[in-house]
């Protein structure tokens, strides 16, 4: 049984899409362990209690400097020891200790066809403002492992999105999310939970 540890900074729809999706079969040999979230208003804490799954507010102002909130999550994920770490629109810099504690362990939904439109300064509704504003007429998500940089890390899945005409930033983000966001972040964790991509070192 995969082991997962779901971050995330605000209303967790990607981790209602993951909650139903092993509640209805479409990942299985998985389960969520943990929430975590650097927001306590987030929405996605009381997803998580609704649906008996620890949660957990970790807060880099509940800290005197980001070293120190980096060490914290740190020390709170090798407490919880997850086989995954799945980052679903979780608005926190990765800190390079994590990332090398739990290499090819972390993997992250971005709501674009990388490499367009991501990297620094590239999230939520950003993305699609980027998008809308260049014209283009496909957008989509990728999951991605999380590497040093800002969305380089290896694709794992990816899938494509019609731009409508007129469409604004909001709406663009609501059908990449229904679309797309929705339908490959649980494929890909299915995928790793019974041996079809292979995690760690």
């Amino acid at each position: 049984m995969l082991k997962v540890c779901v971050c995330v900074s605000g209303g967790g729809t990607n981790l209602q899409a993951i909650i139903d999706a092993i509640k209805d079969g479409r990942i299985t040999n998985a389960e969520i362990d943990t929430v975590i979230s650097n927001n306590a208003d987030a929405y996605a804490l009381e997803r998580a209690k609704q649906n008996g799954i620890n949660a957990i507010c970790l807060s880099p102002k509940s800290f005197e400097n980001r070293d120190a909130f980096n060490d914290a999550f740190l020390d709170k994920l090798k407490e919880i020891n997850p086989d995954l770490i799945v980052l679903a629109g979780f608005l926190v810099v990765i800190p390079p200790q994590v990332i090398r504690a739990f290499r090819n362990r972390i993997i992250n939904i971005h709501p674009s066809l990388i490499p367009s439109f991501c990297g620094t300064g590239y999230y939520g509704l950003k993305v699609h403002e980027a998008a809308l504003k260049r014209g283009v007429k496909i957008t989509g998500a990728t999951v991605h492992f999380v590497d040093e940089g800002t969305d380089t890390g290896p694709i794992i899945a990816q899938k494509a999105v019609e731009v409508k005409e007129g469409d604004t930033p909001k709406e663009l983000q609501l059908r990449v999310m229904e679309e797309a966001e929705w339908v490959i972040l649980p494929k890909a964790i299915d995928m790793i939970a019974n041996g079809l991509i292979s995690i760690g070192e």
